[in-house]
């Protein structure tokens, strides 16, 4: 069994960027596991632009991101394994993974860093009607085929759901010489980014139905056609509102899902919203020393939050290693140059800690705000400035972010339109906390005035 300071699962844009700054925070002792052939994650076969303008203030290709961070891997010479399946997690930190040059083996890791990114919902969730044919493919494996395979998955194209890969896919099978009839979205607002739906959508004349789902698939062997219906307020097709578009290609884009079950089977605490895990403002999990990052604690829009997020919880996590071997240094130097008293004493150090960790202050997403990452803010051990990431639940227009502080309104932040397709953000600061020392709980809301 070899050891670790720093095991990170998942050499995607959030694992890269976990891993340099972990090594920039002083930490040698860095492993990468990861599933597919190359670094880089889903980055590799996003070949459009408008990555890193955040990031490194210039506009990049997916690859080009990616390429970024990898050669900042190769230049800190952290270690990683490619085509390497990671089997499990235990609670003690150990990771069970295997390939085919090592066989299956176990790693043991003073702190674990969860950066699996995420996966599409697929069709079966959906509960559509109709025969299985073939030409019905999700929009990520389609820009894979399209992007990185060199196949077409075929002419005449729907598309179920507004996210933005498929709103991207949208654009993409138009360039290389397809049809797409619609864009179909169930909600009455889109999934997706405005500057994806206008790019994407209007600037190809690609018509978006809001309100709308398939309700049926013509075809058995191949996709021939597919129906549409308007939906009302609870989802449900509205009889006479049916609407019969010809195609051999259905692309379905409605949803990503952080990929938890590693997460879920070493006993990780899952937000049932986010559907990632529960953290505090260390990005650090119920598990001590288990952090997550990226689309695995929660789907993001853009990338550069991905890499802003996961730098912070390689530093956390770099911070938690140290602290840990100072712990066990001076419980060595306690062991042979102190007394059975003293040595108690140190003991009890880590209920000290553990009691403050109790002491965490919980974020309440009420009024229209569906979640916020963090979940809990431990006052003592946060940076002097904190980012909240949240999600609303519809569109709001004209209105406020607010931020309460118990009952005292801190925050109080006006925005022309909030939509669920868009991650919005506040920054909070230490001091701001360390004015209210018996602060209960933190609430975000938007509200009108």
């Amino acid at each position: 069994m070899k050891d670790y300071d720093i095991v990170i699962i998942g050499g995607g844009p959030a694992g890269l960027a976990a891993a340099v700054s972990a090594r920039q925070s002083g930490i040698e002792s860095i492993l990468i596991l990861e599933r597919d052939k190359e670094l880089g994650g889903i980055l590799n076969q996003c070949i459009h632009n408008g990555f890193g303008l955040h990031t490194f203030k210039e506009e990049l290709t997916g690859p080009e991101y990616a390429d970024r961070f990898i050669r900042q891997v190769e230049e800190l010479k952290i270690a990683y394994k490619l085509n390497t399946m990671v089997m499990e997690i235990g609670q003690d930190k150990t990771v069970t993974a295997m390939n085919r040059e090592d066989g299956l083996f176990v790693i043991r890791a003073e702190a674990v860093i969860l950066a699996m990114g995420c996966r599409e919902r697929p069709r079966g969730a959906l509960n559509i009607p109709g025969y299985r044919p073939a030409g019905i493919y999700s929009a990520g494996t389609a820009q894979r085929l399209v992007n990185m395979e060199g196949y077409m998955p075929g002419r005449e194209v729907v598309i179920l759901g507004s996210g933005d890969i498929g709103l991207i896919m949208a654009r993409r099978m138009t360039l290389e010489g397809a049809k797409v009839k619609v864009v179909a979205e169930l909600m009455p607002y889109s999934g997706g980014l405005k500057r994806n739906i206008v790019q994407c959508l209007d600037d190809y004349g690609i018509p978006l139905k809001l309100s709308h789902t398939v309700v049926d698939i013509k075809g058995k062997e191949r996709v021939e056609g597919v129906t549409l219906a308007r939906v009302d307020e609870k989802n449900k097709p509205i009889p006479g509102t049916e609407e019969y578009y010809d195609c051999d290609t259905l692309l379905l884009s409605v949803g990503l899902i952080p990929e938890n079950e590693l997460s879920r089977g070493m006993g990780v605490a899952i937000n049932p919203v986010t559907s990632g895990p529960s953290v505090n403002e260390s990005l650090e999990t119920n598990l001590d020393g288990v952090f997550a990052c990226g689309n695995v604690l929660h789907v993001h829009d853009l990338v550069d939050y991905v890499s802003e997020e996961a730098a912070a919880a390689g530093r956390n996590a770099a911070a938690y290693v140290k602290a840990a071997y100072d712990d066990a240094g001076r419980e060595g130097r306690q062991t042979q140059d102190t007394g059975p008293a003293d040595k108690a004493a140190e003991q009890d150090l880590p209920n000290a800690e553990k009691a403050d960790a109790s002491q965490a202050v919980p974020l309440i997403a009420t009024s229209g705000v569906r979640y916020t990452v963090p979940s809990t803010i431990r006052v003592s051990h946060m940076d002097e400035r904190l980012t909240v990431r949240f999600r609303v639940g519809g569109v709001y227009k004209n209105c406020f972010v607010s931020v309460y502080f118990d009952d005292e309104r801190v925050v109080h932040r006006k925005k022309q339109v909030f939509a669920p397709g868009e991650m919005e953000e506040v920054r909070l600061t230490k001091e701001q906390f360390l004015q209210y020392p018996d602060l209960a709980a933190v609430t975000f809301r938007i509200e009108e005035e």
